[in-house]
């Protein structure tokens, strides 16, 4: 247990052969005998007043009613005692002797201090002390009562850098003091400790190098003694490192004082890092036999342990993953605090408004309040829960929980920073690049794929269109808003659906009139078809300002432009046709195909998407009269107008 002083014994070994070396030559002390009280002054010091040629004059001293002062770094100080043997001399900030209570009257910096030529600190441990307004409860603050007012109120702590200054708080001084930490126990110990004075040392004359190796060395080994405990062996490594790193310090305060001891102590460097790698050597031959062997087996067991302990446990993890993925049902107050009363209004429509809300741990929502026909809306909230409840797809927004008491209903989803794809498609300036632009569409027909495959019952939205593709923060497409949405079986072709659903511009021509078809998963690829040709032109497909039928069907010219002369180089209002661009028009002009049977299902638009456009083929010109029909139609019976309006997400059928 004693193979930390080999590492010592190497140490003075090396140092004999340097011991021979001059001594550093001593000044000339004169003969005068210098006093003041009862403290006797030699060399360095002299006192002021004695002959040129006693002490040094950087030591000079003042004496002062038989008390002797000093200056250091511009404040005065009274001299307690001198040690010569031991080159340390104690004194105390005069300001701290006007009474049992005070404070100094003035504060020293810690880095002046490190670079002082003359003096160094026996123990680098300062007390700060500052004034706050207010009490503090943290415990490394200490209080004294005595200077302490009402509204005033001095704390002390420990440390000559404060990092966390409390804001009602201001800095008043700063002192060193004898480190007394291992003894604080109570309020009064740090007003002891700066009233007790602190040690500084100055540095050896008339020494000789060994001298200083020796008195190095003995330091560090009763540094040792003082950090070690016998009881305890888990102290002996921090215990010897802080013995070995006290000696290199040691050797390195006295190099300043001449070019020899420079020398010594790059040389004591090199030999102190050679012993430090033997030392890691044997170090960690010990740790690998004693520590690593049975951390191995400890980690071997703890896996079994795990293995078994996981197995068993697998039921439970799945019934917690389900319960988590169910939304949250929340009373109406708790609607209110999310809200904050309803403070920030998102947007509003015929089925109520929609706030910005706040989850413990800053998660954001969108609360949708329902409002109005109860029973209309008592049915839109059903659909919803019912449907978006039980999805968890990356492209379809995320139902976080949901309130009904009696009247109030409220659905309350994650929170979509970037608001609705029509905010970006139809403005003026076109905001996204044609490969973002395929990447939210990509998104889109991934997230009605889902619903249509991905789900143990099928899901068809029947409202696709720009207003309810949220984007998130990354811009991230999330199909929303599922108020028309209906469920049925996977082995069920057909979709019993009573009434017409849906928004003009977007609704599948079966939807209008069964004799196109039957209405199935192909209705919302219909509406897709048409979100993608508004996405890649800009502007909206139906356009119910204008007058002819040939203004107001903007896909009818997008084919027309395809199909004309497809050898030559294809323009469109005076800007080439971008690659990306005439994909999306050629799969959306698949997906709007009349008879349902013509269209491609939303596994095979995504794969469409992801593909080439040189792969796709122009496909047969849809039959669009039916919808200027429809637009006609709704210029000139009011009665029908009230029939679209009805059909539209505002109300319900």
């Amino acid at each position: 247990m004693r193979w930390w002083r080999l590492s010592f014994g190497i140490y003075i070994i090396f140092f004999v052969f340097m011991g021979f070396t001059k001594g550093l030559q001593d000044q000339q002390l004169c003969n005068l005998s210098s006093s003041c009280g009862d403290l006797q002054i030699q060399f360095p010091f002299r006192l002021k007043g004695d002959p040129a040629n006693c002490g040094d004059p950087n030591y000079e001293l003042t004496c002062s009613g038989n008390r002797t002062l000093m200056e250091f770094q511009s404040v005065q100080f009274l001299v307690k005692n001198i040690y010569y043997p031991f080159n340390i001399i104690q004194v105390i900030e005069i300001g701290l002797l006007r009474s049992n209570c005070s404070l100094p009257l003035k504060s020293l910096r810690a880095s002046s201090v490190s670079r002082s030529r003359y003096y160094q600190l026996e123990s680098w441990y300062w007390i700060s002390l500052m004034n706050c307004s207010k009490k503090l409860s943290s415990l490394k603050y200490q209080l004294f009562p005595c200077l302490s007012q009402e509204d005033s109120y001095v704390y002390a702590v420990s440390g000559w850098l404060v990092t966390d200054l409390a804001p009602s708080c201001s800095l008043l001084s700063m002192m060193p003091a004898t480190d007394t930490s291992s003894s604080i126990s109570s309020d009064s110990d740090l007003f002891q400790a700066i009233h007790g004075g602190f040690s500084l040392r100055w540095p050896t004359h008339g020494f000789t190098t060994s001298m200083l190796i020796r008195r190095c060395l003995r330091d560090s080994f009763r540094m040792f003694d003082d950090n070690f405990e016998t009881s305890n062996y888990l102290s002996l490594i921090p215990a010897v490192f802080k013995a070995e790193m006290h000696f290199p310090a040691c050797v390195e305060d006295y190099s300043g004082l001449n070019s020899h001891f420079e020398l010594i102590f790059r040389l004591s460097i090199v030999v102190i890092v050679i012993i430090e790698i033997v030392q890691l050597v044997i170090v960690l031959l010990i740790i690998g036999r004693l520590i690593l062997a049975p951390l191995a087996l400890w980690t071997f067991l703890a896996h079994k342990f795990w293995t078994i302990w996981s197995a068993d446990d697998a039921v439970e993890k799945f019934l917690q993953a389900q319960q988590s993925l169910s939304p949250t049902r929340y009373a109406y107050t708790d609607i209110i605090a999310i809200t904050r009363h309803f403070k920030e209004q998102l947007g509003r429509g015929g089925f109520g408004s929609v706030y910005k809300g706040e989850l413990p741990g800053r998660h954001f929502v969108a609360v949708k309040l329902l409002s109005g026909n109860s029973k209309c809306h008592g049915d839109d909230f059903i659909s919803e829960v019912s449907t978006i409840g039980r999805i968890h797809h990356l492209n379809v927004v995320r139902l976080v929980g949901f309130c009904s008491e009696g009247s109030k209903a409220a659905l309350v989803y994650e929170y979509m920073p970037n608001k609705s794809l029509d905010k970006y498609i139809f403005s003026s300036n076109r905001y996204f690049s044609w490969q973002k632009l395929n990447t939210i569409a990509l998104g889109v027909a991934r997230g009605i794929d889902y619903l249509h495959r991905g789900c143990d019952m099928t899901i068809l939205h029947f409202d696709i269109k720009p207003q309810n593709i949220l984007l998130d923060q990354t811009f991230i497409p999330k199909v929303s808003d599922f108020g028309l949405a209906k469920l049925y079986p996977k082995e069920y072709n057909v979709v019993s659906v009573s009434a017409t659903r849906g928004t003009i511009g977007y609704i599948a021509p079966e939807l209008m009139s069964r004799n196109f078809g039957t209405i199935s998963h192909k209705s919302d690829v219909y509406s897709f078809g048409m979100l993608l040709i508004e996405m890649a032109s800009g502007r909206r497909n139906v356009d119910t300002n204008a007058d002819s039928s040939s203004q107001n069907y903007y896909p009818s010219l997008i084919y027309d432009k395809l199909s004309y002369n497809g050898e030559q180089e294809i323009k469109f209002e005076s800007f080439e046709m971008n690659e990306v661009e005439k994909k999306l028009y050629l799969v959306g002009l698949w997906c709007i195909q009349i008879r349902p049977s013509d269209r491609p299902s939303m596994n095979q638009v995504v794969q469409m998407i992801e593909g080439d456009a040189d792969a796709l083929e122009l496909p047969p010109k849809p039959f669009f009269s039916w919808s200027s029909s429809i637009s006609r139609t709704l210029h000139s019976d009011n009665t029908a107008t009230t029939q679209l309006s009805v059909i539209e997400e505002d109300d319900c059928s």
